[in-house]
Formats: C-alpha cells, structure tokens, sequence
C-alpha cells in the first residue's frame, strides 16, 4: 500500500522545511510509515478531525507540530497547512486556513 505526499503550494512546503530540526525529523518519520501502511496510525500520531480532514501530529523536544492533510484519488495524500502550536488547543484560525483549502481542493476535482 503506497501513498505519495504533495503539498497544497511551496508555501506550505516551505513552513515545514522550517519547523526545528527535531519537529521535522519527527514529521518526516511519521510520513514515512504513512507512505506504508497508511494514512491512519492512530493516536498520538494521526487524527481524523471529520469532513475528509486529517492531522499528523508531530512532537519532539522542541514543541509540537500540526500538518493538516487529506487524501485523494490514486493514494494522494495532500498537506494543507502546518503550524507549531504554542497553545493547549489548536487555534481556529489554523483550522479555517486548512478547511479553505480542503473545500479549494475538492472543487477543482469536480
């Protein structure tokens, strides 16, 4: 079961290549079993948050991180957003960002 990463635009790309060096080894780990065996890992590393929209969740000793993604036709798994949290619970406004470009995406499918 293989699945391929992309990302929403370089932009998101960018953010996360600029997550602390342990954050996005912690990442990158986590896409590497994705790659494998899926998108579910279960918790504490990938969490369904409902209308086709995921998160991996990455923690390391330099704080935590959040990478929205969903996946499409083909084993296409599309990151959305990422941020470091620095609150208990993930601001709205992180969420909206990668709600926007979830509906984005599905649209330009039709």
């Amino acid at each position: 079961m293989v699945f391929r990463f992309s990302y929403y635009n370089e932009t998101v790309e960018a953010e996360l290549d600029a997550w602390p060096v342990g954050l996005r080894a912690r990442f990158r780990a986590l896409t590497i079993r994705m790659e494998e065996y899926g998108l579910n890992l279960g918790m504490p590393h990938t969490r369904a948050l409902g209308s086709g929209l995921f998160e991996i969740r990455a923690k390391a000793e330099e704080g935590i991180g959040r990478a929205f993604f969903c996946t499409r036709v083909g084993r296409k798994i599309i990151i959305l957003h990422s941020f470091i949290k620095k609150t208990d619970k993930t601001p709205k406004r992180e969420l909206d960002i990668a709600l926007t470009r979830l509906k984005e995406v599905i649209s330009h499918e039709l």
